[in-house]
C-alpha cells in the first residue's frame, strides 16, 4: 500500500472518530437533562458552551495547522477531544458540565478545521475528488456513536460510563489508524485570526445555512422526538441515526455526483430537498413516520460542507488552513451556535417553531449556491 492510500485510511480514522464521539453526545443528551433537571432555556445555555470552545478554537487550529502540520495537530487534537468526552459524562455539577463543554467543543472544532486540512492534502495528492467521502465516514461514526448511545441508554448505563468507554476505546482505535507518516504543507507566515476573504463570504455563509439545520438535527432530534412525538428515549436517537445514515449513503456517491452536475447545481437541489425534509418532520403523526423526513434533510445538507471546504481548500490567495479556518468560523460556527438558538426559542414559544425556522434555511442555500463556482 503507498504512502498515500495509508494516509487516506489515517484521515478517515479520523473523521470517523471525531463524529463518532458527536454522536454519543448527540445520543445522551436526554439522559443529561434528566440528570440536571435541565429546561429548554438551561440547555441552550450548556450547548452555548460547546459553541464557544469551537469557535474559539477555528483560527488558532488553522493558523497552527499551516505552521506545525495539519497531520501532527490532528492527533494531538484528538486526544484533548476524546477526554473532552469522558469530562462531559462525569460532571457532577451544571457548572463543571459548562466548563467540560466547553472543552468538548473545543476539541470538536479544531480537529475538524485540522482533519480538513489533512483531507484536502491527501485529495490534491490522490489527484481526484474524495472530500465527500471523508465526510461520509464523519457521517458513518456519528451514527454508529448514537447508536451506541441508544444502546447504553437502554442498558441503564450512565453517560459517566458510557463517555469515559467509548472515548478510551474510540481515541485508541483511531490514533493507532492514523499512525502514518505524513509531511504536512507548512508556512510560518499568516493572522491567527482571519474571517473569510470576500471571495470566500458566500462559501462561509453557505456552509453557515446548511451547518444549522445540521447543529439542529444533532442536538434536538432526540428532544424534538421525545417532547413532540412522544418517543421513549431509546427511540428518540434514532431519528439522529436516519438522519446520519442518510448523509454517509450521500457524501458516498457525493464526488460522483459533483463531477456530473457541478457543485452549484448540486447544491441548489439539496437546498430544496432540506426544506422538503424539515416540513415533512413536522408533519409527522409520530416517531416512526419523522424517519423518512430525517431522510429528506440529510440528502439536502449531505454534499454542502464538503463542497465549501473543497472550495475554501483550492481558493489561490490564502493558506488552506486559514482559508479553511475562515469558512469553518461561519458554518460550523452555525452548526453549534444553532442549537443554543433553538433552545431560546423553544423557551419563548415552541421547539415546533424553532425546527420551522430551519426550513426558510433551505432557500438560504440554494440562494447562496453560486459561491461554489472555483475561481477562473
Amino acid at each position: 500500500m503507498d504512502q498515500v492510500s495509508r494516509a487516506r485510511i489515517a484521515v478517515i480514522a479520523m473523521f470517523f472518530f471525531n463524529g463518532a464521539l458527536l454522536g454519543a453526545w448527540a445520543a445522551r443528551i436526554p439522559a443529561i437533562v434528566a440528570r440536571f433537571e435541565l429546561s429548554e432555556q438551561a440547555l441552550g445555555l450548556l450547548l452555548l458552551c460547546i459553541a464557544a470552545g469551537a469557535i474559539a478554537s477555528f483560527p488558532l487550529a488553522g493558523a497552527l495547522s499551516d505552521r506545525i502540520g495539519a497531520a501532527r495537530l490532528t492527533r494531538m487534537i484528538a486526544l484533548a477531544y476524546a477526554i473532552g468526552l469522558a469530562l462531559v459524562g462525569l460532571a457532577p455539577t451544571v457548572p463543571l458540565l459548562a466548563v467540560a463543554l466547553l472543552v468538548f467543543g473545543a476539541g470538536h472544532g479544531a480537529m475538524d478545521v485540522t482533519m480538513n486540512v489533512w483531507a484536502a492534502e491527501v485529495e490534491r495528492a490522490r489527484g481526484r475528488p474524495i472530500m465527500a467521502s471523508f465526510h461520509a465516514m464523519w457521517s458513518l461514526g456519528g451514527g454508529l456513536g448514537a447508536l451506541l448511545g441508544a444502546g447504553a441508554a437502554a442498558l441503564s448505563m450512565g453517560p459517566g460510563t458510557h463517555f469515559t468507554t467509548f472515548a478510551l476505546i474510540s481515541g485508541a482505535a483511531a490514533l493507532w489508524a492514523a499512525r502514518v507518516p505524513w509531511s504536512s504543507t507548512v508556512s510560518g507566515g499568516g493572522t491567527v485570526f482571519a474571517l473569510p476573504a470576500r471571495a470566500l463570504l458566500m462559501v462561509g455563509l453557505l456552509a453557515l445555512c446548511s451547518s444549522v439545520i445540521e447543529g439542529a438535527m444533532t442536538d434536538w432530534s432526540a428532544v424534538f422526538l421525545s417532547d413532540a412525538l412522544g418517543a421513549s428515549e431509546g427511540v428518540a436517537p434514532l431519528g439522529y441515526v436516519a438522519f446520519a445514515v442518510t448523509m454517509v449513503a450521500a457524501r458516498l456517491t457525493g464526488d460522483r455526483v459533483t463531477a456530473r452536475l457541478g457543485p452549484v447545481r448540486v447544491a441548489r437541489i439539496s437546498g430544496m430537498l432540506a426544506s422538503i425534509g424539515i416540513v415533512g418532520l413536522l408533519i409527522a403523526p409520530g416517531p416512526f413516520w419523522s424517519l423518512p423526513a430525517f431522510v429528506f434533510t440529510g440528502l439536502g445538507v449531505a454534499l454542502i460542507v464538503p463542497l465549501c471546504y473543497s472550495r475554501a481548500a483550492s481558493d489561490p490567495d490564502r493558506p488552506a488552513g486559514q482559508a479553511m479556518a475562515g469558512v469553518a468560523t461561519l458554518g460550523y460556527g452555525g452548526m453549534l451556535i444553532a442549537p443554543a438558538a433553538i433552545g431560546f426559542v423553544a423557551h419563548a414559544s415552541s421547539l415546533s417553531l424553532s425546527f420551522a425556522m430551519l426550513a426558510i434555511l433551505g432557500a438560504g442555500i440554494w440562494l447562496l449556491a453560486g459561491g461554489l463556482a472555483r475561481p477562473r
